[in-house]
């Protein structure tokens, strides 16, 4: 699939570091390192500007690595980016952990999957069908 991009950084396209990865690292776009104090939450932009095609949305989550080692996470994560618009890609990122973090043009900060999506039109009934689960949720399946 080719999709139509603006990259108006001095970055990479984003691409996939490996054969099998579904996800696309993004790159900070900064005139100045920007810290992260603990639990503060900031957007990044990343100069990227998508035009996607209808049934496709773009999907900004968090980086393992750096949510792992760091604390760092992508705080509507999925973010989701829709086919109509056009407005330069931007990532809020949250700090969780205890100490600031710095964000330098460049870095790798999340990453990008490309997704089909459906749409539904709703049929509205007066009860559902059952199921062996039925309203059992949030653990009802247990842990082990």
């Amino acid at each position: 699939m080719k999709i139509e991009i603006v990259n108006t950084s001095k970055h990479k396209l984003p691409n996939y570091e490996t054969l099998l990865s579904a996800g696309m690292d993004l790159r900070a776009v900064l005139e100045v390192p920007v810290t992260i104090a603990s639990l503060e939450r900031v957007l990044i932009k990343t100069g990227l500007f998508l035009a996607l095609p209808k049934g496709y949305e773009a999907q900004v989550r968090p980086r393992s690595g750096l949510a792992l080692k760091k604390g760092i996470t992508v705080l509507n994560a999925p973010g989701t980016i829709d086919a109509d618009y056009r407005g330069e890609v931007g990532v809020i990122l949250v700090n969780l952990s205890k100490e600031d973090f710095v964000i330098e043009n460049g870095d790798r900060i999340a990453q990008m999957v490309i997704a089909k999506h459906e749409r539904v039109t709703w049929s509205e009934v007066k009860q559902l069908s059952e199921t062996g689960r039925s309203t059992g949720g949030f653990g009802s399946t247990g842990i082990k």
